[in-house]
């Protein structure tokens, strides 16, 4: 057992403080190169936004040096290096100043001002956002004390997302959507903030030499100040976190009580949506004049699913112009909206289901042809394959999958490639023999 712990003890892979000291300070300055290369990858990272694409926004994380200063920051705090930590702190300022700027004039100046989904995602911080921080910067603060560095920090760097968060805040600002700009600064700030207290608790762990402050009741004032900035960071996450998590447990009860309760014998669910922050749930149905009974009886299950503090409202479709009120241009809109999305759902099963039947009828062609060039042949299926590539496009092509009774050489899986290539018109086909 003694054995099994001393393996996770750091101690003998510890580099000299000197060297972890010299890697960070180098970090620290944000001039010249350094600041032009956070230019480039504020600009690339603005770009991966706005056009959505997951692998550009992580090449610009790769490429950013903003860990640099927030390390400098705890591994300042962590050594009582007031001179570092102001050093590190006007870096911080300048290097967040500049990637701002700088994305705030690429979304004035961009065409796309849609959000996206990656820029979304970066709008509403919680609890697991401090998580990835502070466990990211414990893994970055880790591999840069130790000999066996590996390749940890680029990990770190795409893990914790720097640069997204800074990106959005300037979407924000250039779209004048306030609530983009303050959501996403927050993650910044959430990140700086845990991934500065893993360094410097990393720091303290490892004994690495500090300056003694010239009383204790310095001391006492600059803890306080570090555990306040993490505290008044953590709190709003803290509550962000508990809104999610009832957000979905919402949705997930909702989905439940639609599935097993919104069946009306004589009308049809046309059209069903359920607001998790708002906690409540519309749905719209075709058919039979629903009845107050009806309305009120199903109400009456949702404590069933824990949804007693929802609000339910159902609608009705044409049977509702002679009861309700309202317009009827707004009557109609509203049910030529909930029958064109379920023509749509209908359209989508209706292709889904020519694609199969036209790769079952291609797999029988291709059957009966096969199996009078090579005697033996035992089976033969078709079927579409979609490949996501690192560049996002996604890839399709053709697979063929066959079996023999017997073994087929190399000469004969090629000539059976190049005639599947031709008969279907389709050169990526992949070919797969099964034993």
């Amino acid at each position: 057992m003694t054995n099994f712990f001393s393996k996770f003890r750091l101690g003998e892979e510890k580099e000299a403080f000197s060297s972890v000291a010299g890697a960070i300070e180098s970090g620290i300055v944000f001039r010249g190169t350094n600041l032009w290369i956070l230019i480039f990858a504020i600009f690339v990272a603005s770009l991966g936004l706005n056009v959505n694409s997951t692998a550009v926004i992580i090449g610009a994380m790769l490429i950013s040096p903003l860990m640099g200063p927030i390390m400098g920051i705890g591994f300042s705090v962590g050594i009582n290096d007031s001179q570092l930590l102001r050093r590190a702190g006007m870096n911080y300022v300048v290097a967040t100043i500049a990637a701002l700027l700088t994305s705030t004039c690429y979304f004035l100046l961009s065409p796309l001002d849609e959000a996206h989904s990656e820029l979304l995602a970066r709008t509403a911080p919680t609890i697991y956002d401090v998580l990835i921080a502070l466990f990211g910067g414990f893994a970055g603060i880790v591999a840069l004390s130790s000999k066996q560095k590996g390749n940890v920090l680029p990990g770190v760097a795409i893990a914790t997302a720097l640069m997204p968060p800074l990106c959005t805040a300037g979407y924000g600002l250039a779209t004048a959507q306030f609530s983009f700009f303050f959501g996403a600064f927050y993650l910044y700030i959430i990140n700086t903030v845990f991934i500065a207290l893993a360094t410097f608790i990393v720091i303290r762990i490892f004994h690495f030499p500090y300056k003694k402050f010239t009383s204790e009741k310095a001391e006492r004032f600059s803890k306080r100040i570090v555990w306040s900035v993490v505290l008044l960071t953590f709190l709003p996450s803290l509550y962000f976190g508990y809104d999610l998590v009832s957000q979905n447990r919402f949705s997930q009860r909702a989905s439940r009580f639609i599935a097993q309760e919104a069946q009306i014998q004589g009308d049809y669910l046309l059209s069903k949506k359920t607001n998790a922050k708002d906690k409540s749930i519309l749905l719209i149905y075709g058919g039979n004049e629903i009845s107050k009974e009806q309305v009120d009886a199903i109400r009456s299950r949702l404590p069933i699913y824990g949804l007693e503090d929802a609000s339910l409202e159902i609608r009705q479709g044409f049977a509702s112009y002679s009861t309700h009120s309202g317009s009827l241009d707004d009557k109609a809109a509203t049910l030529t909206s909930a029958l064109q999305e379920k023509q749509a759902e209908l359209d989508s099963i209706k292709s889904l289901l020519a694609h199969r039947a036209s790769f079952d009828s291609l797999s029988r062609r291709l059957f009966t042809e096969l199996i009078i060039q090579n005697p033996g042949l035992r089976s033969c299926a078709v079927s579409p394959m979609r490949e996501n590539a690192d560049s996002g496009k996604v890839l399709q092509s053709l697979m063929v999958i066959v079996s023999f009774n017997r073994t087929i050489s190399n000469a004969e899986q090629l000539k059976l490639r190049n005639w599947l290539a031709a008969r279907t018109a389709d050169t990526s086909v992949q070919l797969i023999i099964k034993p």
